[in-house]
């Protein structure tokens, strides 16, 4: 008989009871666990416009899986790629008991504000950056040509130069960059987008023709720019050539030559024959050197693009012009409002290149979407921050298109004036006669209101066009239009381009308005809205009425009692008021676009075929905080 005692149960770890000393220390353990804090980082939040919750919490040092709870307790769902905005990062700051800051410096998606300043001893001479500007068939195009065919070597010969909208020459060993715009409409678009993209403007000047209509646009467009101006006087080579006419109709301009006297120099071309196209270049690279244009090549590169398109080989393809630093194929980069990378690069000539310095244009293909023509560009070392810049840039460009700022109105002046905020006011006058023009810049220049500089930056006679509203947009004019019109697609245009178009037919009327902006003191005025457009089609001369004008309503609506003013080239010839209105033989109260009717002005029958009348209603104008 054993005198062992029977072993108690013994009970193992994985007993549904467990062990009482297990036990205890598994709920001590778990006391401790939650009863000891958790060291937290406690770094700010240094937020950068587009940054990711991914990128919020490696800057913060926190588990990504914290910072997206810590968004669902503020009720917002998101992924860690997800943008977050301004707001959202400050309260997520608040959530997690730290720091909010702003880090300007390194706010990407406003890269164009960003100035990189180079040291002095990293800057190297680049070649300067011509464009050609000139009134049509002055010889801009076979100027082009002619300087584009003399760099040709023996060894291109058959080869066909690529149009890439740029294109680069050699001379005494030193390089010179044209631009190929298509005119100083595209070049003052992309000035206005704030595309620094010229360094010098040459103004062709046929010597057989002279100063025209184009020219004096050219002139103003160059003048806008800042950038120095070479006059090229071109045909000089033609029997009725009278260069020194030219000189004189520019001197009236404003420009000088520096056989005269004065800044501007003047240089003889024959761009058919190539006469005096060396010298022209030569004085291309004298202004260079007195500009002394640097750059460093040792960086990142920035610059824009020329042109863009579309290809049905390569995608997206852009031109862009370097303008610091050195680009090379691979590099990572935002372009405007999207991103890519450098997948091939090719020069002028069509060459596969594998890299561009300063001044150079170059065709690069790559990018996710099309860029605009003036669209900036600088390259980024990680490619996830570029896509990330590039998505937080079109969501901001979207949003502002649809909040579209406008630019100095006269409503805004007052608005500025009274607050003392003393800005400056630029003017473009527009007006039917030189006489009336020159009239209104000498009456508008002498009004003294202190503090205000008033600036007439442009004037001349005809109707107001699209030239002109790009113009006023990069200048940040008002366009003063008197006794002249701004038909509806000019008006449409000019309201996409925030550009504010003030019509008048009295002098004194707008001298008062624009004194009273200035001195803050605009009141609300009473306007002549423009509610419809109809064209003269046939005319009838009925003896005991008058003359009765078969026209076609081709926008807006006619109403009965209106005010009609008579259009005859562009030019206001009467203004008074809608007598009758008819649809057929019946009276009508209004006419609709896309309706006949016949229309008789109040003492008025000098009506033609072909006139437009421009109809319109009083109506009050409150000045908008």
């Amino acid at each position: 008989m054993s005198n062992n005692k029977p072993n108690k149960p013994q009970y193992n770890n994985n007993n549904k009871f467990g062990n009482k000393n297990n036990q205890n220390n598994k709920f001590n353990n778990f006391k401790n666990n939650n009863q000891k804090p958790v060291v937290q980082s406690k770094l700010p939040l240094v937020y950068v416009e587009g940054m990711t919750a991914l990128d919020i919490a490696e800057v913060t040092k926190r588990p990504v899986n914290e910072i997206i709870k810590s968004l669902m307790m503020l009720g917002i769902m998101a992924n860690q790629t997800q943008s977050i905005d301004r707001d959202t990062a400050e309260l997520l700051a608040g959530e997690l008991k730290i720091e909010f800051k702003l880090d300007e410096t390194k706010d990407y998606t406003n890269f164009e504000k960003i100035e990189i300043v180079d040291d002095p001893k990293d800057l190297e001479y680049r070649p300067p950056v011509v464009t050609i500007m000139g009134h049509v068939d002055h010889g801009k195009t076979t100027l082009l040509d002619t300087i584009r065919n003399s760099r040709v070597v023996l060894s291109e010969a058959g080869g066909i130069t690529q149009a890439i909208g740029a294109y680069s020459v050699e001379r005494n060993g030193k390089k010179i960059t044209f631009i190929d715009t298509p005119g100083h409409a595209a070049f003052t678009e992309m000035r206005a987008r704030g595309a620094k993209i010229t360094d010098i403007v040459v103004l062709v000047v046929a010597a057989d023709d002279g100063v025209m209509p184009q020219t004096r646009e050219a002139i103003d467009h160059a003048k806008a720019s800042n950038c120095p101006l070479i006059v090229a006087i071109n045909k000089i080579d033609k029997h009725n050539a009278n260069p020194d006419r030219a000189k004189q109709e520019l001197t009236e301009l404003g420009l000088l030559p520096e056989e005269w006297g004065g800044t501007v120099p003047f240089v003889p071309i024959s761009a058919l024959r190539g006469t005096g196209v060396d010298l022209l270049l030569d004085t291309i690279q004298l202004v260079a050197e007195v500009e002394e244009y640097k750059a460093n090549p040792n960086r990142e590169a920035t610059g824009y693009v020329i042109e863009s398109k579309l290809d049905k080989a390569n995608g997206p393809t852009a031109t862009l012009l370097v303008k610091s630093g050195t680009l090379h194929v691979s590099d990572v980069l935002v372009v405007g409002n999207t991103w890519g990378k450098v997948r091939t690069m090719k020069n002028d000539l069509g060459k596969q290149i594998r890299s561009a310095l300063p001044s150079d244009a170059v065709s690069i293909s790559g990018l996710a979407e099309v860029p605009q023509a003036g669209d900036q560009f600088l390259v980024f070392k990680d490619e996830r921050q570029a896509r990330t810049i590039a998505e937080a840039r079109a969501l901001k460009a979207k949003n502002q298109s649809q909040n579209a700022s406008k630019v100095m109105s006269l409503d805004e002046l007052f608005n500025q004036a009274k607050a003392g905020d003393i800005p400056s006011l630029n003017l473009m006058i527009k007006a039917d006669t030189s006489g009336s023009a020159e009239a209104m810049k000498g009456s508008l220049e002498k009004i003294n209101v202190e503090g205000i500089k008033l600036s007439v930056i442009r004037s001349s006679v005809g109707p107001v066009t699209e030239t002109d509203v790009l113009l006023a947009q990069a200048s940040n004019a008002i366009i003063i239009a008197f006794n002249v019109v701004a038909l509806s697609n000019v008006k449409d245009f000019a309201k996409t381009k925030g550009v504010d178009i003030r019509s008048y037919n009295i002098i004194y009327k707008l001298l008062e308005d624009i004194e009273a902006a200035m001195k803050g003191m605009l009141s609300p005025v009473y306007e002549d809205r423009v509610c419809g457009q109809a064209e003269v089609r046939e005319v009838y001369k009925v003896s005991k009425l008058g003359t009765i004008a078969g026209s076609y309503v081709t926008d807006g609506v006619v109403k009965r009692g209106c005010m009609v003013d008579v259009i005859r080239d562009g030019i206001i010839i009467y203004s008074g008021k809608l007598s009758s209105l008819k649809r057929f033989k019946d009276d009508a109260k209004e006419v609709k676009a896309g309706f006949d009717c016949g229309i008789m002005i109040e003492k008025y029958n000098d009506i033609k075929v072909g006139d437009t009348f421009q109809f319109s209603v009083t109506e009050e104008v409150t000045n908008e905080e």
